[in-house]
Parts: C-alpha cells; structure tokens; sequence
C-alpha cells in the first residue's frame, strides 16, 4: 500500500529516483518536481500530512513490542546549508521522539580510524520499530575521503561494494532505507552563508572550513555522482531532491518517508490478556 496524496502530479518515488543514465548536473536545483504548486501548497500539505506521518511511526513503534523487526533508515547527505537540518526540525520532528534513532557523523575519532570505516555506523542502526536518521552518514567516507584523498583510490572503490554489502544486510534484516541528497547551487549555498554570517544567532553555524569546501565544488560533484551511480540499487535507492526552495524538500521527503511507512503498513498489536476481564476489573477498583 503507497501513500497518494493530490497535491502531487507524479510520486516522488518516481520522479526524484537516481535511475540509470542519471546525471546530477541536469538537476535543476530550483525545481518542484511533482509537485502541482507553490511554497503555500507546500507548507500546507507539510501541515496536512503530519497527522498521518505520526500515525505510521506510532503503529511500527507499537509493532516492535510484539516482536515485528520493521525500521526505517532515512540517510540525509548534501554540501553544507542545503537544509538536512530543516528536514530533521520539520519533517522527522514532527513524530514522537521516542521513536527516532538521530545520529550525526563528524570528523572520526582515533578510535574509529583504527577500525573499518563501517565500524562507527553499524552501531547506529535504528532498532526495531524505530526511524533512524543519518545528518551525513557512511557516504562521507567516499565523498570527502575521495576529494580530500583521505584513502586511497583503491579504498576508495572497495568502500562502495562494502556500502552496498552493508545496506543489503540492513534491508534483509528489515530496515527500509530511505537515501536523499539535498541538492542546491552555489549560488544559494553562498546566500545561506552570507546570511549566518549577517546574523549573531548564526555564527555558531560557520566555520572557515565552509568557504574552504566551497572552493572544490566541482570535485565534490563529481564524487556525488560517482557516489549515487555505484550505490543507487533496487533495493536501497537514492533520491536526489533539489533543495534551493526548502519548502519543497520537505514536503518531497516527508512524502517519501510516508510512502515506504504505508508499504510496510505497521499493524497495532493484538492485547495479550482479555480486554473485557480487564475493562471490568478496572471498573470494580476502589481507587
């Protein structure tokens, strides 16, 4: 069972798929695609469909407790300021935290180096009946460590057979994964800088890195590209979901989120003791 809501023209499912003969430079970063029309029907079919997102995660939290192995991993990878933080507030946040696994991967630490790349995300896995978040993930070992030549081109290659290994691993042990990569442009990333940098509530979201990073864009497009081409399977896709107007991405991956959520259809559990003894017990305490 797919979600199906009016306010789309075509399924994001569809329209935002990293497919064959897909290349990120045709995207068009300011573009809605499927979706019928602006930033106020977005924001309203964000509002609208909220209920219905906190619904589905509440019944595959409640599955869990009667021994359902159903999760969801929904990976957010992008170039700074394209709004995986926006989509974490606005999308994920608007569920019971209870049932969210968030985990954002910085810099590794020396522990981590002395171990497989895959070591520090295999331990963030969500749990059964969770909704697991990545705000960048196990893709930083072969976008920065291709562009920044942190590993070898050898390693390089190796890593994206063990990413794939590794999330059919995931799916097979019932965890859907939901793969998106915010795109924007330069132009805009550099206007969400200018605008932390304008504001002292938003310093503290800079970094002199970020200009640094900026200077390798192409480099980074084209580990993006690599990336999504190596590691977009049928059974974990990616999505790649153009982020100059936040609005729309959003609402494109709450959309997603609730499509695979309706795909599994998470079934509240049956009581395990009678319902009606209970009732009626309740009704004679004295309390």
């Amino acid at each position: 069972m797919s979600f199906h809501s009016e306010a789309w023209s075509e399924d994001p499912q569809h329209v935002l798929r990293v497919g064959p003969g897909f290349r990120l430079d045709s995207v068009e970063t300011d573009s809605t695609p499927g979706f019928k029309g602006g930033k106020k029907a977005g924001v309203a079919e964000l509002a609208r469909v909220v209920d219905t997102l906190s619904d589905l995660q509440e019944r595959l939290h409640a599955a869990a407790t009667a021994g359902a192995t159903d999760s969801v991993l929904l990976v957010l990878q992008a170039m700074d300021t394209a709004g995986k933080g926006g989509i974490v507030r606005h999308v994920v946040g608007a569920v019971d935290p209870q049932g969210v696994q968030l985990a954002s991967f910085k810099k590794p630490t020396a522990e981590e180096l002395s171990h497989d790349f895959l070591w520090r995300i295999h331990k963030q896995v969500p749990a059964d009946g969770k909704i697991g978040v990545f705000d960048r993930s196990h893709y930083e070992d072969v976008l920065i460590g291709r562009v920044r030549e942190l590993a070898s081109p050898e390693e390089i290659e190796r890593r994206y057979e063990a990413i794939n290994e590794f999330e059919r691993e995931l799916v097979d042990s019932g965890t859907r994964i939901i793969k998106i990569m915010l795109q924007i442009s330069p132009d805009v990333q550099k206007k969400r800088l200018l605008d932390r940098l304008d504001r002292p509530d938003k310093h503290w979201k800079f970094t002199p890195n970020d200009v640094t990073e900026r200077e390798v864009w192409p480099d980074y497009q084209e580990a993006y590209q690599i990336a999504l081409t190596r590691t977009s399977t049928d059974y974990a896709p990616w999505y790649v979901v153009p982020g100059d107007n936040k609005w729309y991405a959003r609402v494109a991956v709450q959309h997603l989120l609730v499509d695979v959520l309706s795909e599994i259809d998470p079934q509240w559990p049956a009581a395990t003791y009678d319902v009606v003894e209970a009732r009626a017990a309740l009704l004679a305490s004295k309390v």
